[in-house]
């Protein structure tokens, strides 16, 4: 795939046989010829898939995550190039803009191994696939919110790089691009960074999306993603904000105490159809929307405290309903006030039967009034 931004792009190997990959946006980046002189044996295996009957879903056991790194100080920080810290870091440059490697403790991976013996009735598969760890920036006290345009437009072309190349894998169903912030959401490392799932499968939460999505454009003719979206910009009282090709929205049936959805206006599947007007813009909304919320909770002293948060792209299945899947970002928190979480209890854990305790009107206009 040709990047449409300025970037070099650097393939190399770790020392287990990964794949590590240099996106430099920066003129002056030096050749990355670095080497992993770590010694760590073979890479590890994914695991294996356990299909549950009840639901209709598949689930990854991955037993060899149990004893992944767990929010290490800075200096043991294996995401920070070498020579940073105390400990050898996953990255072997001594710098770096934006890179992207196996990860060393996957879901799902190129190897894999299903080691069940059952009946029939209990069906199981290996989890082959892809884990993927996308490093923002060398910067460990840095965050997403805190990158320059510049990069954040470096980001979204990888985003892109990665989507294309994992969509090519005859083992990859899905392609699943995501940040998790904040140690309320469940994050393992500090250091501002992402992942990004190749699935073998098509995860239960997208196939629901796509079967709605089917229906819709078997009725109408049309994109529910695009009815949803003009729906919401003529109704306007979610709207946070808009540009010419991309729309934020709070969504009229928002789970999550903090939710937004990113929209461009263009009918696109994925991140790889995405122009380089509608990737230039996305840098600039994405961050407008992100300092917002890190402004939406005010903690003791009246000072904004930093938001947990998830941050989800939505895109078409590799190879299947991509005539009728459109592209968009889901933001969400779990932060309800300073101090308080929702925890997804009884009723959502159980049933599936979802009660916010925030009017998605109200959110969206309080971010509306955050704008910088």
């Amino acid at each position: 795939m040709t990047l449409t931004h300025a970037i070099r792009r650097t393939t190399r190997t770790l020392a287990d046989g990964r794949e590590i990959i240099y996106f430099d946006d920066t003129a002056e980046a030096p050749a990355r010829t670095a080497v992993d002189t770590r010694e760590l044996g073979p890479r590890a295996a994914a695991g294996h898939l356990r299909y549950d009957a009840l639901v209709g879903d598949w689930v990854a056991v991955a037993g060899h995550r149990m004893n992944r790194t767990f929010l290490p100080p800075k200096d043991e920080c294996p995401l920070c190039p070498t020579g940073h810290g105390s400990v050898p870091s996953e990255v072997p440059d001594v710098d770096y803009d934006v890179v992207v490697f196996e990860n060393r403790f996957p879901s799902y991976a190129p190897v894999a191994h299903d080691d069940v013996s059952a009946p029939d009735f209990f069906l199981h598969s290996a989890a082959v696939g892809r884990t993927e760890v996308v490093c923002f920036t060398s910067d460990h006290e840095s965050t997403f919110a805190r990158l320059s345009p510049h990069r954040v437009r470096t980001v979204i072309d990888v985003w892109a790089d990665r989507t294309a190349a994992l969509g090519r894998s005859p083992d990859i169903a899905h392609v699943f691009c995501f940040e998790n912030r904040g140690q309320e959401i469940g994050v393992t490392l500090h250091h501002p960074h992402g992942q990004i799932y190749g699935y073998p499968y098509v995860p239960a939460r997208t196939a629901e999306i796509l079967a709605r999505a089917t229906e819709h454009h078997g009725r109408t003719g049309r994109l529910l993603g695009a009815d949803l979206l003009a729906a919401e910009r003529a109704d306007g009282s979610r709207v946070v904000l808009s540009g010419e090709h991309w729309t934020a929205y709070v969504p009229y049936a928002a789970r999550w105490p903090v939710e937004v959805h990113l929209a461009p206006h263009r009918d696109v599947p994925d991140l790889v159809a995405l122009g380089d007007a509608e990737r230039d813009e996305l840098a600039t909304v994405y961050l407008d929307l992100l300092r917002r919320l890190d402004r939406y909770h005010v903690g003791d002293g009246g000072l904004p405290i930093a938001l947990p948060y998830i941050a989800a792209w939505h895109q078409a299945p590799t190879r299947t309903g991509r005539d009728v899947s459109r592209l968009f970002l889901q933001v969400m928190s779990v932060l309800r006030g300073p101090g308080k979480l929702k925890y997804l209890a009884g009723s959502e854990s159980a049933v599936g039967g979802w009660v916010t305790d925030t009017r998605p009107e109200t959110v969206a206009a309080r971010l509306r009034d955050l704008a910088d």
